[in-house]
């Protein structure tokens, strides 16, 4: 798939920037995304949660009343699960929730969202560039420029050699930047326009195309 190479101001340079199939033209393989963005959801809980069971209660293990002879049921002391105040039955508690999935399988997941952006023909090549400095104005002009103001933008990086890009997008709303190496199936299926250097279409071929 061969695709216009654009300049910060929205303009063809006149070159062109073939998107390598192997890549960007697979068969999508729906499962590896789910179980690839499944991972990156549960890896950014914190596990955190917590109630407190029966024996972290304070208070007294007294018995209200006697065994028989009110007319209601038995019960032992406030902390039983029964009354208001007392411990929670089977409530959460610290956990990890991350676990493992195999670097084949995340990297057909990073293809597979990849394709499916070419297909949507939602990915613009942008020449490389740098911010001589930090300003927020600036990268709103080229979102401006390039048409895609109104839509979440992942702009994606050959490396972060030059970080005036990513620190002038930071405070934007529904504007991501990131390097090749912190792709993720996630942010790719997240974005409405796919946004890529032509030295980050040559590192992701390097690293996704075996």
């Amino acid at each position: 798939m061969e695709v216009k190479v654009l300049n910060v101001s929205g303009k063809e340079t006149g070159a062109k920037v073939q998107l390598p199939e192997s890549v960007f033209g697979i068969e999508p393989n729906d499962h590896a995304i789910y179980l690839d963005v499944k991972q990156f959801l549960a890896n950014q809980r914190q596990g955190t949660h917590k109630s407190k069971q029966r024996n972290e209660i304070a208070g007294s293990t007294r018995k209200l009343y006697k065994q028989k002879g009110t007319g209601g049921a038995r019960a032992g002391s406030v902390k039983s699960p029964l009354f208001n105040g007392g411990g929670r039955v089977f409530g959460p508690q610290p956990r990890d929730y991350s676990f493992k999935l195999n670097k084949k399988l995340k990297a057909l997941a990073r293809k597979s969202a990849l394709t499916y952006k070419a297909q949507d023909n939602s990915i613009l090549v942008l020449e490389d560039f740098n911010f001589d400095s930090i300003k927020t104005k600036t990268y709103i002009q080229m979102q401006a420029d390039l048409n895609v103001t109104n839509d979440k933008t992942l702009l994606v990086l050959a490396g972060v050699e030059n970080n005036n890009v990513y620190l002038s997008s930071r405070n934007l709303k529904k504007t991501k930047v990131i390097s090749v190496e912190q792709l993720n199936t996630y942010d790719v299926l997240n974005a409405g326009k796919l946004l890529l250097t032509a030295g980050a279409v040559k590192t992701l071929e390097e690293a996704l195309a075996k």
